[in-house]
């Protein structure tokens, strides 16, 4: 298969500054105030490359060295049955999950494997470093299987209280290994575990929302939505938990205004947050740039009580420079709480108009559509863009036989620093 490197370079938001990628870089060199750095690339104008397999038909604007196997692209359709239901004329749903009859076939039936199949790729393959991941669910199941299937090194970071979502069709390659947060320890425990580990030689820290490759993946997202519906959409809907998927989203807008062929249009971000877990709602809502004050037990015991733990992120990349409070600010958008009950009823709704099971967070987001749309808070000829971050879970595991990930090492709430390097590193030896 024919294929060329993706030709860019990076960019600091906060200062413009212009720089190579040296192969991971995650910062703007000699810059100490928080920023994210952006890819810019050398095609202005996005090429969908339909001999190239799954994702990287949208690899003109990915950050990738190589292809790696298994990929499947976002896909778009226009809703009829949904949309009839809510008023609206133009709704688009892009769909990331399992369902093959529209041309969906993501394995591990979450958006992030657009993260992985693009994070991986930009790794280069005679790279012999650990990558290291925390997750609260969706992410290290699919970093997991990409990396499992490509015979990169992995190690995972997540809560215990998360593992019923590390399944899979098969049994992974040895090169996977798992740690865990106790019973009890949330998303941001198992990123402190993560950075821990990621400070011993031989590891990487994979970076987060830092990593153009995670945030450019995600936003082929919107990549699906305007190369098929012709022209960037009015009202963009997702939920969040960091936000780094509205932010990638907001990134891809700005790269289709420079591209020139599919309108001026900046649409309007609408992002959900599954109460009473709310830290970026709250900040948003009060007119803050910075994150409000959070009390760590409250915040435990309300990430027990919703539905969608992968919103369940304390310290999202919302106050930096190119962050979500920029995103939203520019795109005038709007943050949105929903319920557990009104989350249920949503996914509800959308199986029996469109026909396939949602995750929590994808119901969130389709929630905040109903309230929107219900309340005459859109207008009904307005193109809205409904981002299903993962679906089709439901059938995919009654159809298939699954193994599951178990922890090779579980560590308290708050770990001896030491041992948790020494015990990580023994892992790979």
């Amino acid at each position: 298969m024919n294929f060329e490197k993706t030709r860019y370079y990076l960019q600091s938001v906060r200062s413009g500054q212009v720089f190579g990628d040296t192969g991971w870089t995650l910062d703007a060199p000699g810059e100490t105030i928080p920023s994210l750095i952006r890819a810019v690339y050398e095609n202005r104008q996005l090429v969908v490359r339909d001999d190239q397999p799954g994702l990287y038909k949208f690899g003109d604007w990915l950050p990738i060295q190589r292809i790696l196997e298994g990929s499947s692209a976002p896909v778009t359709y226009k809703s009829e049955k949904l949309a009839r239901k809510l008023g609206l004329e133009n709704l688009w749903i892009t769909f990331s999950g399992w369902w093959p009859e529209r041309g969906a076939l993501m394995q591990t039936c979450s958006f992030k494997e657009t993260e992985a199949y693009s994070v991986c790729a930009r790794m280069d393959s005679r790279n012999e470093k650990i990558l290291v991941v925390a997750s609260a669910g969706n992410t290290s199941r699919s970093f997991a299987k990409v990396c499992s299937e490509n015979k990169i090194p992995l190690l995972l970071c997540v809560p215990e209280d998360n593992l019923n979502a590390l399944w899979f069709r098969e049994p992974l390659n040895d090169c996977v290994k798992l740690v865990c947060s106790k019973k009890g320890c949330d998303y941001f425990d198992a990123i402190h575990l993560s950075t821990l580990i990621a400070s011993v030689d031989g590891f990487i820290a994979e970076g987060g929302a830092k990593n153009v490759a995670r945030r450019d993946g995600m936003g082929t997202t919107l990549l699906s939505a305007v190369t098929t519906i012709g022209e960037i959409p009015d009202c963009y809907f997702q939920a969040v938990g960091s936000g780094t998927g509205a932010i990638a989203a907001w990134e891809a807008n700005l790269r289709f205004l420079a591209d020139g062929r599919f309108g001026k249009r900046k649409m309007k971000l609408l992002v959900s947050q599954n109460a009473p877990f709310t830290p970026i709602y709250d900040a948003w809502k009060a007119g803050s740039r910075d994150m409000l004050p959070l009390d760590e037990q409250l915040a435990r015991t309300q990430v027990e009580t919703i539905d969608a733990k992968v919103l369940s992120n304390r310290k999202p990349p919302y106050s930096l420079a190119g962050g979500l409070f920029d995103a939203l600010t520019d795109s005038g958008g709007d943050v949105l709480a929903v319920t557990n009950e009104k989350a249920r009823d949503a996914a509800r709704l959308f199986r029996e108009t469109e026909g396939n099971d949602i995750h929590p967070a994808s119901a969130v987001a389709t929630a905040s559509l109903v309230e929107v749309a219900l309340q005459n808070r859109v207008a009904k000829d307005a193109i809205i863009m409904l981002n299903i971050t993962g679906g089709g879970e439901e059938r995919y595991k009654a159809e298939n036989k699954l193994w599951y990930l178990k922890p090779s090492l579980v560590f308290p709430a708050d770990p001896d620093p030491a041992e948790v390097k020494d015990k990580a590193s023994r892992l790979f030896r």
